[in-house]
């Protein structure tokens, strides 16, 4: 009989800076010819981010069977559930130990690091360096804000010259190909007076490889200068439910002499009801003296100053660690698990509480989210910024809309709710970590670890996996002879 089981040839992945691991997701999760890239290994020194890496690479050497076993793990995550399967299945557990590594990449951990990449990589001359140095240095408001606190300290950031540790690699090891990503505001970032941007772009040249932008547009001007928006990709342009705007940088070996295919352009806007249309329904919890009665009168409160009748409130239910349900397949997940991880709702002022329901109640009525000139005063923070003349921060309090993609979804997401709303009124909330990873585009079955705060940071810190699957798609031919 004939064989029809296909042969992939595996296209190492050494992943630096690698988060909870979105680009070693997407990449890993593309389905492709006859190739498949394989993580070799993923390198993070958060210790909450690193166990979510290993969780994730045990689950996908868990066969299916096995991995219903792991979702006891996801209804009842504490480390002695974690420990009876790591024993259970010791090799593959160990596997995924050896493949997530939490170390800090930095200049006194070079010879670790290098010895560590060369042993994953063996004699494979097919591989592809992913990853992006930490990006709080170069964010703009972070920026600004350190700056204007301390010139001095800001210079001296070591996170301004974490990418040497990334060219340190491709300097050592020449990878055929490579893919470095960033925020935006490392475009325009200055430090010691010198464009950050055009230096790392001249350094990566200087190593050896063309530099290409994934959108195919001229990467230079006639004078040499490298033009920085050849690099942005935006990911609402992509099939991603999110307006993120970051930098890629793919970088190709010179002697290879070859050049990546375009990144499609999708002219359809995924919007966030499709993205989160079949999550639960939850209520928001109140920091202090929650019932669901007390709850109640603070969200009913906020939805009589939008002039919004009290109907169709939701259950008396917050979510949790896992919450029970038969998901669809909204993000063509292999394997279902028929449940939401991490799908709880924060706590929070009877204030904000109020503040949400009528800033949801707004934006339903008038298709637009409010400024704070359109609250009512008794809703307006109590905050010597809040005057009539000058109100910095106009939408404070951002709800985001039913029918348009969402604002990006950054670390700022773990300080407080205000920017991510959820849009149904009802609900007076702000996104769960699942709905935040849903506009990140990870599958149901991706548990992120650690406290709740720290799941937050990991998700707004990450690459949609589904973008990355896209670029790996459209990098892949590199690698074929």
């Amino acid at each position: 009989k004939k064989n029809y089981f296909r042969t992939f040839e595996m296209i190492k992945v050494i992943d630096l800076f690698a988060g909870p691991g979105g680009l070693g997701e997407g990449f890993s999760s593309a389905r492709l010819f006859n190739e498949k890239f394989k993580i070799a290994l993923s390198i993070e020194k958060d210790i909450c981010a690193h166990r979510t890496l290993r969780l994730r690479s045990f689950f996908r050497k868990l066969q299916n069977k096995e991995t219903q076993e792991l979702l006891q793990y996801y209804k009842k995550p504490d480390s002695a559930t974690l420990s009876q399967l790591a024993l259970r299945y010791n090799k593959k557990w160990k596997e995924a130990c050896e493949e997530a590594c939490n170390m800090e990449l930095c200049r006194g951990n070079r010879k670790q690091v290098r010895n560590l990449i060369k042993k994953r990589l063996g004699k494979e001359k097919r591989w592809i360096l992913v990853g992006g140095p930490p990006c709080q240095a170069y964010s703009l408001v972070g920026r600004a804000r350190r700056a204007r606190e301390d010139r001095k300290k800001f210079n001296q950031d070591q996170r301004h010259t974490l990418y040497e540790e990334y060219l340190d690699i491709l300097k050592h090891f020449n990878p055929p190909v490579f893919l470095m990503e960033n925020v935006k505001g490392i475009l325009s970032a200055k430090h010691k007076g010198s464009e950050i941007f055009q230096k790392i772009c001249n350094d990566l040249a200087l190593a050896g490889y063309n530099l290409f932008s994934l959108l195919g547009a001229p990467t230079r001007n006639s004078s040499g200068r490298w033009l920085r928006n050849a690099f942005v990709v935006k990911a609402e342009h992509h099939g991603i439910p999110q307006s993120r705007h970051r930098v890629f940088i793919l970088g190709i070996r010179k002697d290879l002499r070859k050049k990546p295919e375009v990144l499609p352009f999708e002219s359809g806007l995924i919007p966030i009801g499709t993205a989160l249309k079949d999550i639960p329904k939850i209520r928001s919890r109140l920091s202090s003296g929650d019932s669901f009665e007390s709850w109640l009168k603070s969200r009913n409160r906020g939805l009589s100053l939008a002039s919004q009748p009290m109907r169709n409130s939701v259950i008396d239910f917050c979510g949790g660690e896992f919450v029970e349900k038969k998901t669809s397949n909204l993000n063509k997940q292999k394997i279902k698990i028929n449940g939401l991880p991490n799908h709880e709702s924060r706590s929070h002022l009877s204030s904000d509480i109020q503040r949400y329901a009528f800033a949801a109640a707004y934006a339903h009525k008038y298709r637009k989210s409010p400024k704070i000139s359109d609250f009512p005063k008794v809703l307006k923070p109590d905050h010597k910024n809040i005057s009539a003349l000058s109100i910095p921060f106009t939408d404070r309090f951002k709800v985001q809309m039913f029918g348009r993609p969402s604002s990006t979804i950054t670390s700022h997401i773990s300080k407080d709710g205000h920017y991510y709303i959820h849009p149904d009124f009802r609900q007076a909330r702000s996104l769960t970590v699942r709905e935040a990873a849903r506009l990140q585009t990870f599958p149901d079955n991706y548990r992120f670890e650690g406290p709740r705060t720290e799941q937050y940071k990991q998700v707004g810190n990450a690459v949609p996996p589904i973008l990355a699957q896209k670029i790996a798609k459209t990098i892949v031919g590199i690698f074929r002879i």
